[in-house]
């Protein structure tokens, strides 16, 4: 699973004008399921980022967690983030899990997440969504499962 991370002031998604979704301060967190992702992909990924030491403690340096900050996150799926761009100019996108598989490792990683005690708000899986954010600093980071699972 691919997730890339954005540190947020705040943060939420609206489908035709309506927010599905909010978050702040904390996580905005874009998901992607990758063919052959498993289960504890999205463990990985869920434990991974709950810990995850991106906010500033008392100085200023990056050490603290969601956890530590009692912050929240709002997670959205996002199945370009497995766009491969190495031929051409229009992305490829074989990479993604099945739409079917996607949506069961995105949910299992919300679950995951609220589990590890973040409190989640999600997008629409598969919706023409508008996510706004805030970012704060900006702090933006990649994980991607990979072999480590």
């Amino acid at each position: 699973m691919r997730a890339l991370s954005q540190r947020v002031v705040e943060a939420r998604v609206d489908i035709n004008n309506v927010t599905v979704g909010r978050s702040g301060p904390g996580l905005l967190i874009l998901v992607c399921a990758m063919q052959h992702d498993t289960d504890d992909a999205a463990r990985y990924l869920a434990r991974k980022i709950s810990k995850l030491r991106i906010f500033e403690d008392e100085r200023g340096k990056m050490n603290r967690s969601i956890l530590d900050i009692a912050g929240s996150a709002l997670v959205v799926s996002q199945f370009t983030l497995a766009a491969d761009t190495t031929r051409g100019n229009r992305p490829g996108f074989s990479a993604a899990a099945s739409a079917d598989e996607a949506k069961r490792l995105y949910e299992l990683f919300v679950r995951l997440l609220k589990d590890e005690g973040v409190p989640v708000e999600t997008g629409t899986f598969g919706g023409d969504m508008k996510v706004h954010l805030v970012n704060d600093g900006p702090v933006t980071i990649w994980i991607d499962t990979g072999e480590k699972v």
